[in-house]
């Protein structure tokens, strides 16, 4: 996965809260700035706004000042600067990201085999169209590390501000002044289990300021817009690249609500520092931080028909998170949707998937994972034949191989196991097989 994404959860706010004076606090903190005070506002100060109409200049900066103060209030951590808020439209969101172009196929080669072997992205559509797309109708908002700005996504044409998605997108903001939130990871796993802790803790944060809306503090209304609590809003143009983008959001928030339980903020501190290895660890709490993944390396056994993109690193991991998203949607699993724990991705220690192309654009990849124990292997095994003779209609012409003749995943496969495991071979024909890997080793 190429593409960073602010996805949070639901709706949109509205109506106003009261001008009656607060006299719990003095106007201003003796001495400066403290936590849960910022620019003229304590975390459970009435705000003087009327968003019916949506928020003006003013009205934003004071409705961001007090969610500033209650984030602050909730994470023991001081905001060093005013992080600066815009309110744009769906339209020129779109607009900005460039979702809904004609990237297609042949925008990202390399990533396109590597979400192909997922059997979540096929050979008619781009890997960079299908999470753009996707991304563009459930991002409600996102932080810029290198602006050290957020921008809120309104589905109304008044710049509408969902209190949900500043409280979580002001996390990002104490995040990136705390810690810092540059850099990229080098895989899609590492991406993903990264992304476990920056976001869960955003939801984890984002959470707990609702509860408060509901118990202790005055919160500004949220309308029904018609949004539903999963991931954001609007539809969900590829469901598979969903489920693997929003991990983070679902997992996350375990994981981090696991590691405050142990040890406070300052355990959560920690993490900034030391993220975990895994979408596996994300899922499963208590294998970090021990359990780390094992390295994969995959031999080049291509012919002189076949070469391995010019790229470092050479492959990419997906992880458990992205292989449960490919036994859910391919049928392999009953399991629920957001738990990322099935049978067939369970047991995962980890994988390397290899693209190759060859001169007249052909694309073809070798996918090795290890598996925790022979068993694991297996189910793996043959929960990817099962997907693609019964999702996919592949007959078994012979022994280990495959072969779907028609869709957007037709093209040949060589499944093989041995041991703890799995080897994974596509190219357009049999023949072009052996060409990206010998067989035999």
């Amino acid at each position: 996965m190429r593409r960073a994404l602010a996805l949070c959860l639901v709706v949109v706010l509205a109506l106003a809260g009261c001008s009656v004076p607060f006299v719990g606090h003095p106007e201003e903190p003796p001495g400066g700035d403290t936590i849960g005070w910022e620019n003229g506002y304590w975390y459970d100060d009435p705000v003087d706004v009327t968003t019916s109409d949506g928020l003006n200049e003013s009205e934003l900066e004071a409705v961001t000042a007090r969610a500033m103060a209650r984030v602050e209030r909730i994470r023991d951590r001081e905001f060093e600067s005013t992080v600066p808020v815009e309110v744009i439209s769906r339209a020129e969101y779109r607009n900005r990201s460039g979702a809904g172009g004609s990237a297609g196929p042949g925008g990202d080669p390399w990533n396109d085999q590597v979400w192909e072997s997922l059997l979540l992205v096929g050979e008619s559509e781009g890997s960079d169209e299908a999470i753009s797309d996707t991304q563009s109708e459930s991002v409600l908002g996102y932080y810029s590390p290198g602006q050290d700005r957020i921008v809120i996504v309104s589905e109304s044409e008044t710049p509408v501000v969902d209190r949900r998605t500043l409280s979580h997108e002001l996390v990002h903001a104490l995040q990136d002044q705390q810690f810092g939130l540059g850099g990229s990871p080098a895989t899609q796993d590492t991406q993903l289990s990264r992304n476990g802790v920056v976001e869960g803790e955003a939801n984890y944060i984002q959470n707990t300021y609702e509860q408060r809306c509901g118990d202790r503090w005055r919160c500004i209304e949220r309308p029904d817009d018609g949004s539903s609590g999963g991931g954001g809003g609007g539809a969900r143009d590829n469901p598979g690249v969903f489920t693997v983008i929003i991990h983070p959001y679902i997992s996350g928030p375990r994981f981090v609500d696991s590691v405050y339980e142990g040890g406070g903020w300052d355990a959560v501190d920690a993490l900034h520092g030391d993220y975990p290895d895994s979408s596996e660890q994300v899922i499963h709490p208590e294998r970090y931080p021990d359990e780390a993944p094992v390295s994969v390396t995959v031999p080049d056994r291509s012919n002189a028909e076949w070469d391995r993109f010019d790229r470092d690193p050479v492959g990419d991991t997906v992880g458990e998170a992205s292989i449960f998203a490919t036994m859910y949607h391919n049928d392999r699993t009953s399991a629920d949707r957001y738990s990322y724990v099935s049978r067939p991705s369970e047991g995962w220690a980890g994988d390397t998937v290899v693209p190759y192309r060859d001169g007249s654009g052909g694309g073809g990849y070798v996918w090795e994972s290890r598996w925790d124990t022979e068993r694991d292997a297996r189910q793996f095994a043959d929960a990817y034949r099962g997907a693609l003779t019964e999702e996919h209609g592949a007959s078994n012409p012979r022994g280990d191989v495959y072969v779907v003749s028609e869709g957007p995943f037709a093209d040949a496969f060589r499944v093989v196991r041995e041991g703890r495991t799995v080897r994974i071979v596509n190219g357009p024909t049999v023949a072009d097989l052996d060409g990206i890997h010998r067989s035999g080793g």
